[in-house]
């Protein structure tokens, strides 16, 4: 397709390939996805690869011949054209184009007639409502005798989910659009009739948007509610939530908790609401799912529902300190969890890795057997996220999971390396050279003599001096040299013996001087470093070597033994052709 070209000039070529006349009755719709009209507004959205179809234009008699069918008399013809209609009126051409012909005052009056129900008026409500959100049309326009057929079908008891769902959407657009219909929603609903909704478990899919839906309507009366309603939003069933609740455990005792946060504690529910309404989407907290995984967490922490255990010893006396323990637990436990996701910054992949850390967090914080409600709320006021993450290294590094075989394999691989790199700090530091006290009678003045290693490793360079030196001693002043040869250890005194009759004594100035050099002169001999010094340096930097390399392994268990290598395939003519 030609960009450059006009839109009627492509369909014209197309219709003239397929020997179609009259190419100004057909447009370009996408193929996949809603199927909108192609415009000349619109046609710089396509993208390379868009699958395009040749249809019946909307500004042709398409438009008339559905509002013809709609009314018809066969119920058979009418549902068609209505599911049809839904189906197109998402299309901005072909919305104006059916406005222009007064098609929202025929779906307007074919509501308020009351002669449609089941599924052709859900298909009705749904194009009205389609038709509408385009903003051709004045909410203002709407009377007051469609208001009322729309408000009673949000008021019977056992109304079609569908139907309630659109009606809740269209009351919704009411009142975010006209301030002079939110007057008139808010006299035909209230509170009363919806509680009904929320008291059946076969309707929770229908009650998760009805406070959403009418929240500007008398806020403050029906504030105590939303909470039930609201919290049901990201649940993990979205077709039927109510499903959500029949899984034991947790099963109802969720939604019961759900229920006391938002009576008892008002305040809290809507402040982790309205934080999670103003995040970006993938970082919202799906409240509904976690209060119910939350809800099943504690159970299985606290062993709910399981028969009592004569050889547990587990006591936790905060439980006798309230008497509604097990709700507030609850309620605290769900402000920890929200306030994790957000140092974790988690978004809706990281569900299971926020549950992790909570539960590490719950656990820990009820091992310290707080006394009281408010006391388990200090202590996990100091086990945030990043106090979880420092007590996992320090663990990971001197307890079990260091010892587990595939840790030890890859330790004993690092360590030749680390060795190596503390093997080249000593020898440098020998090329540096060192200032060493000499023996002699303490009477006289106090006599110093250098030493350093060349820097092919070969020999010792030494010599007196008259003071301690400032700065790097050159060669020139070091005339003796000898060939090293093996090592004496006594405290800070060590000694190199290069002639049966001769050695070369040594004593350090402080112990860090000590172990370099005998440090150094062991590798020089091939021999092993074992001063203190070499394995504290060793645990140090394997530890942080070992902490980089795991860090990309941050909630992951490693298995103790590497998986199975997969049995061979039969063949192996599976690659790709791209000839």
């Amino acid at each position: 397709m030609d960009q450059k070209r006009p839109l009627s000039s492509i369909i014209r070529e197309v219709c003239d390939g397929w020997s179609l006349s009259g190419s100004e009755q057909f447009a370009l719709r996408y193929a996949d996805g809603p199927q909108l009209y192609i415009t000349e507004q619109s046609r710089g959205d396509i993208k390379n690869g868009t699958i395009l179809r040749l249809a019946i234009s909307p500004v042709s008699e398409k438009c008339g011949i559905d509002l013809k069918r709609i009314q018809s008399h066969g119920i058979d013809a009418r549902l068609e054209a209505l599911k049809e209609l839904a189906k197109l009126s998402a299309d901005p051409t072909f919305a104006a184009e059916f406005i222009n012909m007064e098609g929202i005052g025929t779906l307007a009056r074919l509501v308020e007639s009351g002669t449609h129900f089941g599924e052709m008026l859900a298909f009705t409500l749904t194009a009205f409502l389609e038709l509408m959100d385009h903003g051709i049309v004045s909410w203002d326009l709407i009377s007051l005798s469609f208001i009322k057929q729309i408000a009673g079908y949000v008021n019977q008891p056992m109304v079609d989910v569908s139907i309630l769902q659109r009606s809740l959407a269209i009351l919704e657009s009411m009142v975010l659009n006209s301030h002079s219909l939110y007057h008139r929603v808010a006299q035909e609903i209230t509170v009363g009739q919806l509680i009904g909704h929320l008291q059946s478990p076969l309707e929770i899919s229908v009650s998760s948007g009805i406070i959403w839906r009418l929240k500007s309507i008398q806020f403050g009366e029906i504030l105590s509610v939303s909470s039930l309603t609201l919290s049901l939003f990201k649940m993990q069933n979205h077709v039927n939530p109510a499903m959500d609740f029949t899984q034991t455990p947790p099963g109802m005792l969720a939604l019961d908790n759900m229920l006391y946060l938002a009576k008892v504690h008002q305040d809290t529910y809507i402040r982790i609401v309205l934080e999670n309404s103003s995040r970006e989407d993938k970082h919202e907290c799906p409240f509904g799912r976690c209060a119910i995984e939350l809800t099943r967490m504690l159970c299985e922490i606290l062993q709910v529902g399981e028969l009592p255990n004569e050889g547990c010893n587990d006591y936790h006396p905060m439980f006798f300190t309230h008497d509604r323990a097990w709700e507030e637990f609850f309620c605290v436990c769900i402000q920890l969890l929200n306030k994790t996701w957000k140092e974790m910054r988690a978004t809706a992949e990281d569900f299971n890795k926020v549950m992790q850390v909570v539960r590490e967090q719950i656990t820990r914080a009820l091992a310290m057997k707080p006394s009281s409600i408010d006391q388990l709320k200090t202590k996990l006021r100091g086990l945030n996220y990043s106090e979880i993450l420092r007590l996992r290294q320090s663990e990971r590094m001197s307890q079990d999971d260091f010892q587990s075989p595939p840790i030890i394999e890859l330790r004993e691989r690092i360590q030749p390396e680390i060795l190596e790199l503390i093997k080249q700090q000593r020898l440098n530091r020998l090329c540096e050279g060192s200032c060493f006290r000499k023996l002699g009678n303490r009477r006289r003045q106090e006599k110093f003599w250098f030493c350093r290693l060349s820097l092919n490793h070969k020999v010792l360079h030494y010599g007196d001096l008259d003071e301690s030196p400032q700065g790097e001693v050159p060669f020139e002043l070091l005339s003796d040299k000898t060939e090293h040869a093996a090592s004496e250890v006594l405290e800070l005194a060590f000694s190199v013996l290069y002639d049966p009759d001769e050695t070369l004594n040594f004593v350090a100035p402080n112990k860090y001087e000590y172990c370099i050099w005998t440090d150094g002169l062991c590798a020089l001999l091939g021999r092993e470093m074992g001063s203190d010094l070499t394995r504290s340096d060793l645990d140090t930097l394997i530890s942080m070597e070992m902490k980089l390399r795991l860090l990309d392994l941050e909630n992951i268990t490693i298995p103790e033994a590497p998986p199975p290598v997969p049995k061979e395939p039969s063949s192996y003519n599976f690659t790709y052709n791209y000839s």
